[in-house]
């Protein structure tokens, strides 16, 4: 049967500014996920010229029941505002939205069928899904006599590549291993796995720090928390710094962002906490509400907010030796770049200079934003500003200074005169 997508020409060249050809392969592999699977599996092969002959995605999850045909390819909005597809805020499920994610195969293959197998009535039943880029709006669907497999799952086929080898392994890969990290750490206990032609997608070399567990322990209530901290060395694309509240039952029941999300730094950190004090948590309110609760288990639980502090601190502490190490590099930059210029080579002009990288890479350490998003001209003109004042010895003038560029906590604040004025 043929089927029109119910999203028209001027819809799907929407899509296509909010997708490249890497965006595009995650989303079938979000796509398995979402229909529940434990494992994902890219298969493909490439001749001796590099061009890839076919490429598969298959999965374990629960299939394509033809039932829902219409939801599953036949989006209901065109605006531009609804072809995103958002992660759920709160929770790390249903990726895909109404179906967008699975006309997007254009960005790197001309044809796309589906073979699928999913359970309906007590049966298993298959069938296939076919669309051609040049009907994008149109596709076609059949029901087969005799199932595929004897188990559920969906095997997405797609031909006439528009990519090379290449652009798998040094683009497309390296992305999905970005795309993907933090998700599979979530779900390691109950063994989601990516797959690339039979070998599981290593992301330790985007690991910069990793410590399990970790436990947190309430003493009054006797209440224990497990935790696991992850840096990355690349950012999470949107997904972003969060931590996850997962059960004993290795459920995620809840995410939010951490404390130091976006600090202007490149403090990259997913921080993973299990206990059983999550089961019947009540996560809706906030931690400052003052309504009294239905549920003992609250953010506004002493067990809560001790844990929150204790994290706090993990993350800080973490931080700060990320961001010394961090510093030298900026300096190192600094220096090709001619950012921080050249002084005579006197015991005093040395002298100068080291006091000035000192108090660049501590003024780094306590503010990363006083550093971020500057042009090659404004480091300069900053800089030179720290330069001049040190060499006037005008250290009390820095503090209002920088005060107004960008706001400090309190402790920052001491930190730095500390070091201004000893």
């Amino acid at each position: 049967m043929a089927n029109n997508v119910n999203i028209t020409s001027n819809g799907i060249q929407k899509v296509l500014r909010n997708y490249n050809e890497k965006q595009a392969l995650a989303e079938y592999i979000w796509n398995g996920f979402d229909a529940s699977a434990r494992t994902v599996e890219i298969s493909y092969t490439a001749n001796e010229l590099g061009f890839i002959d076919g490429l598969e995605i298959s999965d374990d999850g629960h299939g394509i029941n033809f039932d829902n045909l219409s939801v599953k390819f036949a989006p209901f909005f065109e605006s531009e505002k609804s072809l995103q597809l958002p992660m759920n805020k709160n929770r790390s499920v249903m990726h895909g939205k109404n179906g967008v994610g699975r006309l997007t195969f254009f960005k790197f293959a001309n044809d796309a069928e589906w073979q699928t197998t999913f359970l309906h009535h007590g049966a298993l039943h298959s069938g296939r899904i076919s669309i051609g880029i040049h009907a994008l709006n149109n596709y076609q669907a059949r029901l087969l006599d005799i199932p595929l497999n004897d188990k559920a799952g969906t095997r997405v086929i797609f031909s006439n590549m528009k990519i090379s080898a290449e652009d798998l392994d040094l683009e497309m890969i390296p992305y999905l291993k970005a795309e993907f990290c933090w998700f599979l750490e979530l779900n390691k206990r109950s063994g989601y796995t990516i797959l690339v032609n039979g070998k599981k997608l290593d992301y330790s070399d985007y690991i910069q720090d990793y410590e399990e567990d970790l436990l947190i322990r309430y003493e009054e209530t006797d209440t224990v928390f497990k935790l696991k901290f992850v840096q990355w060395k690349e950012s999470l694309h949107k997904e972003l710094s969060k931590a996850y509240f997962i059960n004993e039952k290795n459920e995620e029941l809840y995410k939010e962002y951490t404390t130091l999300n976006k600090k202007a730094d490149e403090y990259f950190h997913s921080v993973y906490i299990q206990s059983e004090f999550f089961s019947d948590f009540d996560f809706s309110g906030t931690e400052f509400d003052t309504q009294v609760k239905l549920y003992q288990r609250s953010k506004n639980s002493p067990e809560f907010k001790f844990l929150l502090k204790k994290v706090n601190e993990l993350l800080r502490a973490k931080r700060k030796v990320f961001l010394k190490e961090y510093s030298s590099r900026l300096l190192e930059r600094y220096e090709r770049e001619g950012v921080i210029a050249n002084t005579a080579d006197t015991l005093s002009g040395t002298a100068h200079k080291k006091d000035l990288s000192n108090l660049i890479k501590t003024l780094y350490e306590i503010q990363p934003k006083l550093f971020s998003n500057l042009s090659i001209d404004q480091k300069k003109t900053f800089v030179s500003l720290l330069d001049t004042i040190l060499a006037s010895d005008q250290r009390q003038q820095m503090m209002p200074i920088l005060g107004s560029i960008v706001e400090m906590e309190e402790d920052e604040k001491a930190e730095l005169m500390a070091i201004l004025m000893p």
